[in-house]
């Protein structure tokens, strides 16, 4: 009875801190923390410290890099790639915003790529929704393919040393899985969108709203584009920096050999992403004219913090109420995943929703997984399901894009859940998850 009422306890506190959304949800936490240690006498589990230490040095690193003006770099050259294919757009543009967020760490990049995705569609009268849908949902794809992003690092922070069918996971290991899975899947959302909806010419609502000349001006509108604005050699100097440490790292992570060894094993990889985004950050504000003051205003710094509290919230709070009653938990679940190991990214995918965060969904799903003794080879394969929240279009950046797109074609259902997004990411998502576990199992793990 008790262990019924604390679980409602955590999910109204997840549900209540996901709708005021933000922040909100890791404070929410707190109250959870409060009943359940000073009314049900749980004690109180470990906060996640490491996983908060290296979202912070990847955070502090990202945000330098936005304040420097290196991020407008990898923009102008999106938007050069996307202008040079204006009638693949539809299978360009995905792949373009997921590897902004596989260099970048962080999926709020897709705000400024989405007007000129929006221009190229329409003036080349190629229904925006197609590319729209498709590059919100694959900006988010890209977070658990990157080397940079929270729920990646704290991914790695919280598998730690582990060892699969006696083989050791290294943090490369865990990329050789995640980045082909999400390429194909952002494949796979790309050839949807090519056919998906009417063509323009051939839509009436889009047809009869434009036959008035205002509206008609509204929805081609002026050109947005960057490709004009000539950007200082600091700002590629930023870059360069940027990029230079994700290659150390990812080095690094491949050849433990290259680290230093300190009681007989090769230093941690969470403390190598630590040491080298911290080193990122200072490089470009010493070689750059980056006002260290300016960083911490900026976007990418502000969804980090929000990121950090959200994992300090709902992990502690998680790890209080279901460490304490680790073997019922184990006795249900645990047979429940053992016998449908499938089961594990459904429940993932469905966190993930509720929280409206990859790295907040990993931090409250995983630890318990592993608690119940999850085959480590069945998170690693089914990563790709951490991100489950475009099951309702609820999220910023999808509802950016549906600002973005002045034809309207980018939408919400009149039944909410038949939205513009809902096909692109359960296909994406699925698709992921079943090459996540054909590539463990190629090298391994499975």
């Amino acid at each position: 009875m008790d262990f019924a009422i604390q679980l409602v306890v955590v999910l109204i506190c997840l549900f209540y801190g996901a709708r005021k959304g933000g922040i909100a949800l890791g404070l929410l936490g707190g109250i959870g923390l409060v009943v359940l240690v000073f009314v049900f006498h749980l004690k109180p589990g470990k906060p996640p410290v490491d996983v908060m230490l290296v979202i912070i040095a990847v955070v502090a690193a990202s945000a330098t890099l936005q304040a420097s003006g290196g991020l407008d770099v990898m923009l102008q050259i999106a938007e050069r790639l996307l202008r040079r294919n204006p009638k693949y757009v539809s299978i360009v543009a995905p792949f373009v915003t997921c590897l902004l967020t596989i260099l970048c760490g962080t999926g709020h990049v897709v705000y400024t790529i989405l007007p000129i995705i929006y221009d190229v569609a329409i003036k080349n009268n190629i229904r925006p929704e197609r590319p729209m849908a498709a590059s919100t949902i694959g900006s988010q794809m890209g977070i658990i393919a990157s080397p940079v992003s929270v729920a990646v690092v704290s991914l790695v922070a919280m598998l730690g040393d582990v060892t699969i069918n006696g083989k050791h996971l290294s943090f490369v290991d865990l990329l050789a899985i995640t980045i082909p899975s999400t390429l194909i899947g952002i494949l796979c959302i790309g050839i949807f969108s090519w056919y998906r909806g009417k063509d323009l010419d051939k839509d009436p609502e889009f047809q009869s709203f434009i036959a008035k000349p205002e509206n008609r001006k509204y929805v081609y509108g002026d050109t947005a584009t960057l490709l004009n604005k000539k950007l200082p050699a600091s700002n590629w100097l930023a870059m360069w920096i940027f990029l230079a440490s994700i290659a150390v790292v990812a080095s690094l992570g491949a050849f433990s050999w290259l680290r230093p060894v300190f009681d007989g094993k090769p230093l941690s990889m969470v403390l190598v992403i630590q040491i080298f985004m911290l080193l990122a950050g200072a490089l470009i504000i010493i070689f750059t004219d980056t006002k260290p003051a300016s960083i911490s205003k900026n976007e990418v710094f502000r969804s980090g913090m929000i990121a950090i509290v959200a994992v300090y919230g709902i992990a502690w709070m998680a790890e209080t109420m279901f460490g304490a009653h680790l073997e019922q938990i184990e006795g249900v679940l645990g047979s429940l995943v053992k016998e449908y190991p499938w089961a594990y990214a459904v429940v993932l995918l469905l966190v993930s929703k509720f929280v409206n965060s990859q790295a907040a969904a990993l931090a409250a799903v995983v630890p318990l997984a592993l608690m119940i003794g999850v085959n480590p080879a069945y998170i690693v394969a089914s990563a790709p399901a951490c991100y489950g929240y475009y099951i309702l279009p609820t999220y910023p950046s999808d509802l950016a894009a549906i600002q973005f797109d002045r034809s309207g074609t980018t939408k919400i259902g009149r039944f909410v859940i038949n939205h513009s997004f809902i096909a692109p990411g359960l296909i994406g998502v699925g698709v992921s998850c079943v090459c996540g576990w054909f590539f463990s199992a190629m090298y391994g793990f499975l």
